[in-house]
């Protein structure tokens, strides 16, 4: 049984769980890297890596690694590889990639060397001049750091954090691989109670429900991966195994939001992730909640004061939920917030910080395990 190797793309931030996800799930080679974590293993393991992982953005099979300081090194590198054995001669090879502290850095040439060079090896394999790319997609990816030039073809399609129960969203959403992360983070297991006041389309609570209720994020999607001419059954028998695991359980887990609106879609977001009998909603103000004498973990994404509010009126909020919380010495905290002056609004300083992306922009997580310092009365 051949051995491959394979990348995953991930969030920055989110390596180390991405990495220990993988470990604890079995997989070999495991080694991360800035933004990517990489395993080794059969071609079965891409299945199941893309049906589990709920950290990573997409599971990627790297075809190679070489130096490439010039065109001519990227177009012989891509050459070289045995296109053929992966590429029917109707495949459609769409290329995509980027290029970040390299000589090579423009994208579009690189592109047109890529689809080149691979057009001509399947030319000398197929013994034919133009391909139609009329059948199964085989995205090619390229990435270029550093001089460094790695040649992928994704397994993936869709990014993993499209898990196909969040058709609709409130206006500023948070990737559900970001919010897993979340869930690793705080370190829930469902022992305890989960409290998102700022639950918007509801991702952490659902997220922490199917961790918790051991359903696979990746079970009921598809992938471009199983259309390839591999392993017959490999990707539906990996899904099965997965759902075989499943089990359902009412949890501590509470999800609330101010808006009417968001809280229903919330519970619809859920109904489709097979977790709404799992989680409490209800429409609340999260300032205006009880804290007190609550046992457990309280997760949250408030406002930034960058899309949906302006940062006043979002550190007004933070301000109300610092004062809330006073008292609240049972509950460890987790916020996610790209404002940089949360701590001074929220009235405490973090007992830990954590940097990390919601997609391109950079948030800090404030963790308290420890009371609030007491905020002085107006």
């Amino acid at each position: 049984m051949n051995t491959y190797t394979f990348c995953v793309p991930c969030l920055l931030g989110t390596e180390g769980l991405t990495a220990d996800e993988l470990r604890y799930g079995g997989f070999a080679g495991v080694r991360a890297e800035n933004g990517r974590v990489y395993f080794e293993g059969p071609l079965s393991q891409a299945a199941r890596a893309n049906i589990r992982l709920r950290c990573g953005e997409r599971v990627l099979l790297r075809l190679a690694s070489f130096q490439a300081l010039s065109f001519d090194d990227l177009f012989e590198g891509v050459k070289g590889l045995d296109w053929q054995d992966y590429l029917p001669a109707d495949a459609a090879f769409p290329v995509t990639g980027y290029c970040v502290d390299s000589q090579l850095h423009s994208v579009p040439d690189c592109q047109r060397i890529v689809k080149k060079a691979v057009v001509e090896r399947l030319k000398a394999a197929y013994g034919i001049s133009w391909f139609e790319e009329t059948g199964v997609k085989y995205q090619i990816r390229f990435a270029l750091m550093n001089d460094r030039a790695e040649i992928y073809l994704d397994t993936t399609g869709a990014p993993l954090y499209k898990r196909g129960y969040r058709l609709a969203t409130q206006q500023a959403p948070l990737r559900e691989t970001l919010a897993a992360s979340l869930v690793k983070l705080a370190r829930y297991r469902g022992r305890e109670e989960l409290i998102d006041p700022f639950c918007g389309s509801g991702t952490i609570a659902i997220e922490a429900a199917m961790a918790c209720c051991q359903i696979a994020p990746g079970a009921r999607r598809s992938f471009d991966g199983e259309a390839w001419q591999f392993e017959d059954g490999l990707w539906s028998r990996q899904r099965e195994e997965a759902q075989s695991e499943e089990k359902i359980q009412k949890l501590p887990v509470s999800a609330s939001d101010i808006s009417a609106e968001a809280v229903e879609l919330a519970r619809q977001n859920a109904r489709r992730a097979g977790v709404e009998d799992c989680i409490g909603f209800r429409r609340a103000d999260a300032l205006g909640l009880p804290y007190t004498g609550r046992r457990g973990t309280l997760i949250c994404n408030p406002p930034y004061g960058r899309r949906l509010l302006d940062q006043e009126e979002a550190r007004r909020i933070y301000d109300g939920l610092g004062r809330a919380l006073q008292g609240a010495d049972s509950l460890k905290k987790y916020v996610l917030t790209a404002d940089e002056g949360f701590e001074e609004a929220f009235g405490a300083k973090a007992d830990k910080r954590r940097k990390l992306y919601n997609g391109m922009i950079k948030c800090q997580l404030y963790m308290y395990f420890r009371q609030p310092a007491s905020k002085e009365a107006e």
